[in-house]
């Protein structure tokens, strides 16, 4: 049995893969790592183990409680998955980092597990079956309630199928780009469908890959926010590798509305000086989102996952403080505020987002404000139907991720999985499908919507078809519940 390490501020215990965790509390800070040298069928790597054991200290430093564990092959993998599962809980803060190596299989991006078999032009499919997709281990956070995540992925390294056959698989290595949905952000060691260098030359002694060593001195700089780090880091991997007639440019993908600071200002102290940085853009809220009156009021954004909903609030104001209701009476509670310095206000952020149980029944919430010049504005009533708001975020969630609709796989015979649009299929009135033509015809039958747990799924239910070993592609087009008809998407099989 594999030993994984879970690390908190102030102790170190060993847990073994398959222990009970104990239930984390909420609003915490919580992180996997994950290092894998020992490749037993593609060539080995020397520095992740050393990379994922200096994140984990960083991040224990950081006030994170870490589950460390390295060398991972597919089981033991999913078992340290499963216990990172039972330590999220919604509204936490989660940060995921994996070194090792990554593989880009039709715009998908999956982690390759030590025990990976080496596969020729052809065999792509046994990546699938035998990684982890980047796209679900994100899902999976999403789905137990994580406020915030942070996905570091030190995965764009060579391509480890290359000499391993006759015909060596396709591609050059690197991962492709990514839309992660919102309250995520990814960073990759290197840009999309680009390499990442383990050192700089054969005498380079230091024991960690370029874009670690780096990443890991921007992450602990006080006041920095999420994009800082990300664009600080980028500017010095590519000076670094510049200077040795090599390209690296780290990329990041921010879906975090807000700032976002891992090592908050201390009294007195004051933030490094950072690179410019361009402004976020403004975001629109979905049409099925409610509250969105002129002047002064607050929007609302509805998130359902297993442990209720997360409501976020967004306010044209930089706000001094945030507080809300439930209906026209009672007293109004604060939300917080967030280990964030605002820029606009150099105060504390206070926490734009509530949680409401996920029997919470429709009603109406009341949002007030204190505005920077003190003022308390409002109280703006904002709409709560949590049957509309599953939907809307079931749609939205769907738009986002319409490149993960369908995969391939099957050990005994060829299959086609269509678990992404299970997974929010309360926004979906119908699903086509087309074996091997552009025209979705058949009617694909899916289990109810089921408002109190989008997630379950009936007992025995098979997320897929069965297909012939002479199928090329398949393209897949939903009706969703207001009857709008999405784009048809065709997915080949490599």
């Amino acid at each position: 049995m594999k030993k994984v390490w879970l690390w908190g501020a102030g102790a170190l215990c060993a847990v073994m893969v398959g222990m009970a965790v104990e239930p984390a509390l909420a609003d915490k800070r919580v992180a996997l790592v994950i290092g894998n040298n020992d490749y037993r069928n593609v060539a080995p790597l020397r520095k992740a183990v050393n990379d994922a054991r200096l994140m984990g200290d960083t991040l224990k430093k950081l006030g994170f409680n870490v589950l460390f564990a390295e060398n991972q092959t597919r089981k033991a993998f999913s078992e340290t998955m499963l216990a990172f599962d039972q330590m999220i809980s919604p509204g936490d803060m989660a940060f995921f980092f994996f070194a090792g190596h990554g593989f880009e299989v039709a715009s998908q991006n999956y982690l390759l597990p030590t025990d990976i078999a080496a596969v020729t032009e052809g065999q792509e499919e046994l990546i699938r079956d035998g990684a982890f997709a980047a796209e679900r281990v994100i899902s999976r956070f999403q789905s137990r309630g994580a406020r915030t995540s942070i996905f570091v992925f030190d995965a764009c390294r060579n391509n480890p199928f290359e000499g391993t056959g006759t015909r060596a698989i396709g591609g050059n290595g690197g991962l492709a780009a990514m839309t992660p949905p919102e309250g995520v952000f990814v960073i990759f060691s290197a840009g999309a469908k680009q390499t990442a260098l383990d050192r700089l030359s054969d005498s380079d002694a230091n024991p960690n890959s370029v874009f670690t060593r780096n990443f890991v001195h921007e992450v602990v700089q006080p006041g920095a926010n999420l994009v800082q780090i990300a664009k600080r880091t980028q500017t010095d991997v590519r000076n670094m590798t510049a200077a040795a007639n090599r390209l690296q440019t780290p990329a990041y993908y921010d879906q975090i509305v807000g700032d976002f600071v891992l090592q908050p200002l201390k009294d007195g102290e004051r933030a490094i000086e950072v690179l410019p940085q361009v402004a976020a853009l403004p975001v629109t809220p979905p049409s099925a989102i409610t509250g969105a009156n002129d002047g002064d009021a607050p929007i609302a954004g509805f998130m359902r996952h297993n442990g209720g909903w997360s409501v976020t609030f967004s306010l044209a104001d930089a706000p001094l403080g945030i507080s809300w209701r439930m209906g026209e009476s009672g007293e109004f509670k604060e939300t917080g505020f967030l280990d964030t310095i605002d820029p606009r206000t150099r105060r504390r952020m206070p926490n734009p987002t509530i949680e409401l149980s996920n029997d919470a029944p429709a009603g109406v919430i009341q949002v007030r404000y204190v505005d920077p010049t003190g003022d308390l504005k409002g109280p703006f009533p904002i709409k709560f139907d949590p049957d509309a708001a599953l939907i809307s975020s079931h749609r939205k969630l769907l738009d986002m991720t319409a490149t993960s609709w369908l995969a391939f796989g099957g050990y005994s015979g060829p299959l086609v999985y269509y678990s992404q649009i299970l997974s929010y299929r309360c926004a979906v009135r119908e699903m086509r499908i087309g074996i091997d033509t552009t025209t979705p015809a058949q009617v694909v039958k899916l289990p109810p919507c089921k408002p109190k747990d989008p997630s379950a799924m009936p007992e025995n239910y098979q997320p897929y078809l069965k297909i012939s070993p002479a199928t090329k592609m398949v393209s897949v087009e939903l009706t969703y519940q207001d009857g709008s008809v999405s784009e048809i998407k065709s997915f080949k099989r490599q």
